[in-house]
């Protein structure tokens, strides 16, 4: 491995760059990861995450997922991925492209960082006060987190290694490139029933391009061209449709705990039954005869309604490791850096099948009226929340943080403060301002 890539960007700003990481008596590459993760695991972002909601709502029971939960779950999967990939991939050439378990770890656990109060609720919130202003997205947040929020240095947030940064990096564009609110003319009203309209493209906010370039730095512009690929949608956001080999290992982690792990909060909860689940996934399973994932869907069906969480438990685990024994180095055949080149992916089968489990969890869990009333509701606090700061920034602020705002005279600072917030802080601070019978003097805030 090269050694720019375990660089940071104080040291590189600073003029002094590590250069002996060959040194027998320096550090090595490994120790560099594992310093990415402990600031990730120790950071307040990442605390926070313990009182974010997952899908379910917190405080309906300690038993369900929160964003902390999920992120260390996406961490082992991630790790459990590449420890297959290193063993079973028949390109032993490319062992030294597949992170180690730290890398891929701090990646995986750094994730969700930016995910506002109330998920994607928040977001659209917090887009709609934003879209003009350079945007608003959870993982353009993440890097914002990492690089300039975080509290390990003055200005450069985590100040992680530049490998870990690019695993972060899912969707290597800015706001302005993929950003199309073509259907926004059509409507003026601006109340919450209307913010799905301002839906964010998958992006990085423009505020922060100049960390895009930093990450990039170290490919060719042939290189940066392949992984900053564009396709355009009509009528709304483009994207971004490469990514990097660490992310494609850290996306296919998260894809596998959102079809798998929220099944098993959704089975555990009562809200799908076998027969439900006997008509829309198992029908279709049963056409991928020669599938090994297949065959573990189906002997374990029965554990999965057995109304033991054990089961449940043992079922949901053998399906996760069907998962991970079928994912597979795909060649792209376009780029020169490995990095670029190569992608982890799931055997065609596979992904067919997590495929299905992703729509059932969408249709039964996702889209589920209760989850859909506390998003609408999610969305509504966020909104309020920020109009009140935007209105009253010198009453509302802590003084350092409206200092930050008056100075810099940008909403970016409004923005990193709200999404910042857990769905609890947030739930309370709403009911401080707006709730007549709520607040009191003796509230910390």
């Amino acid at each position: 491995m090269e050694d720019h890539w375990i660089l940071r960007r104080r040291e590189d700003e600073e003029g002094h760059p590590r250069k002996t990481f060959n040194d027998p008596d320096s550090e090595n590459f490994e120790s560099q990861f594992l310093r990415d993760k402990a600031r990730i695991i120790h950071s307040s972002a990442f605390r926070r995450l313990q009182s974010k909601t997952q899908v379910f709502s917190l405080g309906d029971s300690d038993f369900y997922r929160t964003r902390l939960t999920h992120s260390l779950e996406v961490a082992q999967i991630g790790a459990s991925i590449a420890s297959h990939l290193r063993f079973s991939s028949p390109q032993k050439q490319l062992s030294n492209l597949i992170p180690s378990s730290s890398l891929i770890e701090a990646i995986c656990l750094a994730h969700d960082l930016g995910h506002p109060p109330y998920g994607h609720g928040g977001e659209y919130s917090l887009n709609k006060h934003m879209h003009k202003d350079g945007g608003f997205e959870g993982n353009g947040q993440t890097l914002r987190i990492v690089c300039r929020l975080g509290e390990f240095s003055d200005h450069h947030g985590l100040d992680l290694t530049r490998r870990t940064l690019l695993g972060l990096l899912k969707y290597p564009a800015t706001h302005s490139q993929v950003a199309n609110y073509e259907k926004l003319q059509n409507h003026s009203d601006d109340s919450p029933s209307k913010l799905s309209l301002y839906r964010p493209p998958k992006c990085i906010h423009d505020d922060d391009a100049d960390l895009l370039e930093w990450i990039l730095q170290p490919f060719s512009d042939s290189d940066k061209a392949i992984l900053s690929e564009i396709k355009t949608k009509p009528g709304g956001h483009a994207k971004t449709v490469r990514k990097s080999f660490d992310t494609s290992i850290m996306e296919l982690a998260d894809d596998i705990a959102y079809g798998v792990h929220d099944l098993e909060d959704a089975i555990a909860l009562g809200l799908v039954s076998q027969k439900i689940w006997d008509a829309e996934v198992m029908e279709q399973i049963q056409s991928f005869e020669d599938s090994y994932l297949a065959d573990v869907v189906t002997r374990y069906t029965e554990k999965l309604f057995s109304g033991s969480h054990k089961q449940l438990k043992h079922g949901i685990s053998n399906v996760v490791g069907g998962l991970i024994r079928d994912t597979e180095i795909r060649d792209l055949q376009s780029g020169n850096h490995e990095l670029i080149r190569y992608n982890a992916c799931l055997k065609a089968d596979s992904a067919a099948i997590l495929d299905i489990l992703k729509t059932f969890v969408l249709k039964h869990v996702i889209r589920q009226r209760q989850n859909q009333i506390l998003e609408i509701k999610g969305q509504m606090i966020v909104d309020k929340l920020f109009e009140a700061l935007l209105e009253n920034p010198e009453r509302l602020l802590k003084p350092d943080e409206y200092e930050l705002y008056k100075t810099s005279n940008s909403k970016r600072v409004l923005s990193d403060y709200v999404s910042g917030m857990t769905d609890l802080y947030a739930s309370r601070l709403y009911s401080s301002l707006f709730l007549p019978q709520s607040g009191s003097l003796f509230d910390q805030f």
